[in-house]
């Protein structure tokens, strides 16, 4: 049915206008006590073999939204109640800001894809605070904070970008992430740099542990599929050599050329990440570089083309213990989450493993990776 509506009326519209629609129906259901209550019971039913250690935290399982959806903490318990076990916001910067001109998010339909180039489009790191320390939740779910680099903000004034939003969000996330790899941001891909991530990591975790004394704010850094090897091996080197707690791997693509995309030539060269189908070989080789680095040392977070409980399964057996969606959430509708974990479900059963952290990186290791 959803595929039917996507089709009559979704594919139709603006993508952002698209998305913004059906952002508000999540809401309105999730704020609508009797529809929230049928919604979850459909939606997000619990397998209790998926449960899931990671960061410190227990989930449900290990299937979330991945930051960009819900940019400003503005639907947390829509997206819980549709069955994410975790849910990443932002990016959020330091200040507000419009993100860039439109028209600015493309779907490529045949490829299962998006192009964005959005730009960290947030209302600010203050505003996203207060609402976050306002929520009252309904449903109990692991909230993740994705933090970025203001536009107008120098490069050589990154790390005082960062460490402002580290010291309003850290206090409210269950989680935070770094996110160096976003496309859209003129100069951000260069913080990649171990030269440069060095730094900066050290100064958001100190920024965390001095704003957040009660506990330890897990952090992680996001990087981007378009690294060369060695450069993901040192970030994986730098990420146990400061002790981080994960890294999110990927973020969307620069690239076009030899990702046999099959969508009109003039959406294909629009600027942007590219995200969905497309990504989902390059993402899943360099989660098996990190985890071959790593190993167990560090908790790693697959996304990139999961639109299957399959690709899901492959990615844990790869290495990581989280996986995250979003592009395929557009095409395949609110029994996403729901699709992938009875997949996973079965898919576990059907191993040879007894638990679904004995699966984490089972294959990684078997390839002597």
């Amino acid at each position: 049915m959803y595929k039917f509506f996507f089709n009559l009326v979704f594919k139709r519209m603006d993508p952002e206008e698209a998305h913004h629609m059906a952002f508000r129906w999540i809401r309105l259901a999730a704020r609508t006590p009797v529809v929230r209550t049928f919604a979850a019971a459909a939606l997000a039913p619990r397998h209790k073999e998926l449960r899931t250690e990671a960061l410190g935290l227990r989930m449900h399982g290990p299937f979330g939204l991945a930051a960009g959806f819900d940019k400003n903490a503005a639907g947390i318990d829509g997206m819980a109640m549709l069955g994410f076990d975790h849910v990443e916001i932002g990016t959020v910067t330091a200040q507000a800001q419009p993100g860039n001109p439109k028209k600015r998010l493309f779907r490529l339909v045949p490829d299962r894809a998006l192009i964005n180039r959005m730009g960290f489009n947030n209302e600010g790191s203050a505003a996203v605070a207060e609402r976050l320390a306002r929520r009252v939740p309904v449903f109990k779910t692991v909230v993740g904070v994705n933090i970025g680099k203001t536009k107008v903000v120098p490069e050589e004034e990154a790390v005082g970008d960062y460490v402002t939003s580290t010291e309003r969000l850290a206090r409210h996330a269950d989680y935070l992430v770094v996110n160096v790899s976003s496309p859209n941001t003129p100069g951000l891909r260069n913080l990649q740099a171990t030269e440069s991530l060095r730094p900066l990591l050290t100064a958001v975790r100190e920024a965390a542990d001095r704003t957040v004394t009660d506990r330890r704010v897990p952090l992680l850094v996001k990087i981007a599929p378009d690294l060369a090897d060695e450069d993901v091996d040192a970030v994986a080197d730098l990420a146990l050599e400061l002790g981080l707690d994960g890294i999110i791997a990927t973020n969307t693509t620069i690239a076009r050329d030899g990702l046999g995309l099959m969508s009109d030539p003039a959406l294909v060269k629009e600027t942007g990440g590219l995200s969905g189908a497309p990504v989902k070989e390059r993402s899943l080789e360099v989660l098996r570089r990190l985890y071959a680095r790593v190993g167990d040392r560090i908790t790693l977070v697959g996304v990139g083309g999961i639109e299957t409980a399959e690709d899901a399964w492959q990615r844990i057996l790869a290495g990581a213990t989280l996986v995250q969606g979003y592009s395929a959430f557009i095409y395949e509708g609110p029994c996403y989450a729901r699709a992938i974990h009875k997949g996973l479900a079965a898919r576990l059963a059907a191993s040879p493993y007894a638990t679904l952290a004995e699966a984490v990186g089972a294959e990684t290791r078997k390839a002597g990776l």
